[in-house]
């Protein structure tokens, strides 16, 4: 045995996948065809944003390295939805792109049980019934053995790069396609299917009139992604933001013809949230002006990404509609916009441990399964890593549920519902999304991040001591009562005279800043705690229903159904039901319940086979 574990592809989702295997003492091969491009921003130099945060907390809060990345290589930071509830707010921090990157290398490079080898996997070694990964065939004809193999191979398997007319291999512009494996895939029987994404052309500063433009700066308190950090010492620099207008879209619609998405040249479903600038203007025929943020992709770069405008149009086209922007019309573009075409797989071929239903001991983690962004590639690295750890530990697999974790959502969807697009994470995807804000990440998953061995003692340590500190902060808002003295204070407590702090609390009018001035012992807390404890207290009543709204939920998802159920001779049940449950092989009824297709009635008759001692299987 070569390896315990291999990863191929190192962008965020094998970075996370790595790391965690070799900090649980798994001898892991990290196989990247360029080392240089680890962990590499490709498109949107950003970290964070709505939901995105939160899954960055995330994975944080289970012992991923993401948080600590942007933390230490941000350039601003914005909490996004400041103005609206709790539960939309999150996170967002523009990064240095290249520092990122030269973090993330180092990282892995310094890790204890990590190689790093650079090469380009073209095939899997399986046994000889083609039931279990063995390992990898590499180009240059290495074969390597692993128990478990990760495949993250982002953008890059069978990519195709379209510029107009010019189109050529490659996974992003100028770096070659990772050839082979998908066609390897196909012929092992695996559902492969074709996805296309693009990312905008880049600009130099000094041909961009910012006077023209709408300045954004960020936030001027910087806070840590990561959960039990200091606050970064960073720099902060402004973004930008201006609009296309009519002449851009004229321009556009005039050439439409020579796009390869509208030619017929891919075929690939590309992403409905972010779409080119062809898709917008073909889609929204009524808007006259879309967004475009004009943002600095680094400290030691005078390159700026205009996101929002993302394009696969020819070079020339590309430039006459940019220089038709305010604030753009003597853009100097240095990097053209372009549209990547690339191999996925189908992720109802998973189970929710990221393991591939066909082949044991293969996981399937990031933009390969479906998805858009570097955030959900990383989530599903980390568990993919978690969970092929666990396989060979003989344990249970890691398996988020949707009222514990934007994870949770995020898996769910993917392995249940599939999906044809590229799948991007959203707050309104989740149905308890106010118990999953950001601040909570801690409370929900750090605990499964110490039992998995990814989060030390100390941090467990500092959890409990958060809790506790909650705990005490309400029993004061609960003691203390309100006195005449304190409405002179604060005139909104007039109307709250004799009540306890609490009470007054759910106030709308009334904050715990102005209550923590008038008792000194809310002083010893820090802002964080008071925050937290306020937003508990003001929500409660939409908290408590929630809670009632999860617990049913959990019902359904602790009754569990066996892999190998017998859906065949469970009467009652119609043919498309016995098909959708024969292909996805929930694992619970709950899981069973949100398959498109399958019936209220489809769900009663499980619910009466799996609560019977001899049903076809008894229930798992």
């Amino acid at each position: 045995m070569d390896y315990k574990a291999i990863v191929i592809g190192a962008g965020h989702a094998g970075i996370e996948a790595a790391l965690s295997l070799a900090r649980l003492d798994f001898n892991t091969l990290l196989i990247t065809q360029n080392l240089d491009t680890i962990g590499k921003l490709s498109c949107n130099p950003a970290i964070g944003g709505l939901a995105k945060g939160n899954l960055v907390r995330e994975i944080d809060a289970l012992g991923g390295e993401m948080a600590r990345l942007i933390d230490q290589s941000m350039i601003q930071f914005r909490v996004l939805n400041r103005s609206k509830g709790p539960a939309v707010q999150s996170y967002r921090a523009q990064a240095d792109k290249y520092l990122y990157n030269q973090l993330a290398k180092w990282t892995c490079e310094r890790q204890k049980n990590l190689t790093l080898f650079q090469d380009t996997v073209v095939d899997l070694l399986t046994d000889q019934e083609g039931t279990k990964v063995l390992g990898v065939l590499t180009q240059r004809g290495w074969k390597i053995s692993a128990e478990t193999v990760i495949l993250c191979s982002g953008t890059f398997m069978e990519g195709e790069i379209f510029i107009g007319s010019f189109q050529k291999a490659g996974g992003r512009i100028d770096e070659p396609a990772a050839i082979g494996l998908g066609t390897a895939l196909r012929a092992k029987g695996f559902d492969v299917g074709r996805l296309k994404t693009g990312t905008p052309a880049r600009a130099l500063r000094r041909s961009l009139d910012f006077d023209r433009m709408e300045k954004q700066d960020g936030d001027e308190v910087i806070e840590a992604f990561a959960l039990y950090a200091q606050r970064p010492q960073r720099p902060s620099v402004p973004c930008y933001m201006t609009y296309t207008n009519d002449m851009t879209h004229k321009i556009i619609q005039e050439n439409m013809h020579l796009s390869p998405l509208y030619g017929g040249k891919i075929v690939g479903r590309g992403p409905r949230y972010c779409p080119s600038i062809e898709d917008k203007v073909v889609r929204f025929p009524d808007r006259n002006r879309h967004q475009i943020f004009v943002e600095p992709e680094g400290l030691t770069t005078e390159e700026f990404y205009l996101n929002g405008i993302s394009s696969s149009l020819p070079e020339e086209v590309q430039l006459k509609f940019l220089r038709s922007v305010e604030g753009l019309e003597e853009v100097i573009v240095l990097r053209p916009g372009y549209a990547v075409e690339y191999d996925y797989l189908n992720p109802t071929q998973l189970y929710p441990s990221l393991e591939t239903k066909k082949l044991q001991g293969f996981f399937i983690a990031g933009q390969t399964n479906g998805t858009s962004g570097y955030e959900e590639a990383a989530a599903q690295g980390l568990l993919a890593g978690i969970n092929a750890a666990n396989k060979m530990r003989g344990l249970p697999p890691l398996i988020l549920s949707r009222a514990e974790a934007y994870m949770g959502v995020m898996v769910d969807d993917l392995v249940t519902l599939g999906t044809e697009e590229p799948y991007r994470m959203f707050t309104s995807r989740a149905e308890y999304r106010l118990s999953l804000r950001h601040d909570t990440a801690d409370l929900r998953l750090l605990q499964k991040g110490f039992e998995a061995g990814l989060q030390p003692k100390e941090n467990l340590e500092k959890l409990n001591e958060k809790i506790s500190s909650l705990e005490e902060i309400r029993e004061l808002l609960q003691k203390r009562r309100v006195k005449p003295l304190d409405a002179q204070s604060l005139v909104a407590l007039n109307s709250h005279i004799s009540r306890d702090f609490e009470s007054a609390l759910r106030d709308p009018n009334i904050h715990l800043d102005d209550l923590v001035s008038l008792e000194n012992s809310l002083g010893k807390f820090s802002s964080d705690y008071i925050y937290q404890c306020e937003l508990e207290v003001k929500y409660e009543g939409y908290i408590k229903r929630q809670e009632e709204q999860v617990r049913r939920f959990q019902k359904m998802e602790q009754t569990r159904i066996s892999g190998d159920f017998d859906y065949e001779t469970t009467k009652g049940l119609s043919n498309e039901a016995k098909e959708k449950l024969k292909k996805i092989r929930p694992l619970s009824l709950g899981q069973a319940s949100r398959i498109p297709g399958i019936r209220q009635s489809d769900i009663s008759i499980l619910m009466l086979y799996l609560g019977r001692k001899n049903g076809p299987n008894e229930s798992a």
